[in-house]
């Protein structure tokens, strides 16, 4: 039986402080590294199955940008940040102020701008979790890849070996004016991490 489909509001709701929190400290950094002001908003929090993590962005077939990493320390994972390649066109238009051609071809210094807004999320987030938790969480250099969403999770089974079945789905919107950007956040602690995950919490697994 899936241990996380009872989850509690309460406990539900440390999982969005923490998304929250995050978010904050990815805004201040993005708003430094681009000199403008950036907000951030963490609209929906929820664990999900692995398996639905495709259908959550579209389906195994759709085309996306990921950027993801390996979680290294106490409760090691992976992370994967997944943004539809129209978003991404937007951030790298709207938000960083690039000229961008409207086709699916990306420049090495738009790959390059995508990738250290990843690297950006990616440490926000897993601070914010490492201080809710006191555990170490530390993420490796990000890859890019821009395939089928079903393509690149079976790449990063490649690469990373074994996954947990359960994801922690973190929605994001960017907003610049009103200019609103919204990308794809996903923590999937191996199997061992999650009890010390949600121990470290003080919510314990349901």
């Amino acid at each position: 039986m899936n241990p996380f489909v009872e989850f509690a509001d309460f406990q539900m709701d440390v999982l969005k402080e923490v998304g929250n929190i995050g978010a904050g400290h990815a805004a201040t950094a993005l708003s430094t590294l681009l000199d403008k002001p950036i907000d951030m908003l963490v609209p929906k929090v929820r664990m999900l199955p692995f398996e639905e993590i495709c259908e959550s962005v579209g389906g195994a077939e759709t085309v996306v940008l990921a950027i993801f990493l390996r979680v290294e320390g106490d409760a090691p994972g992976n992370m994967f940040f997944i943004i539809h390649l129209e978003s991404a066109k937007n951030m790298l238009r709207d938000l960083i102020g690039l000229n961008v051609q409207d086709d699916e071809t990306y420049s090495e210094l738009e790959l390059s701008a995508l990738n250290e807004i990843g690297n950006i999320l990616a440490g926000s987030y897993l601070s914010s979790l490492a201080d809710f938790t006191q555990l170490n969480m530390q993420p490796t250099v990000p890859s890019l890849a821009i395939d089928m969403a079903g393509a690149i999770l079976s790449y990063g089974l490649l690469q990373f070996g074994q996954m947990g079945d359960q994801a922690l789905l973190i929605d994001t919107k960017f907003l610049e004016g009103e200019n609103e950007v919204q990308g794809h956040f996903f923590l999937i602690p191996d199997p061992e991490s999650f009890e010390k995950i949600f121990s470290a919490l003080g919510v314990g697994a349901p």
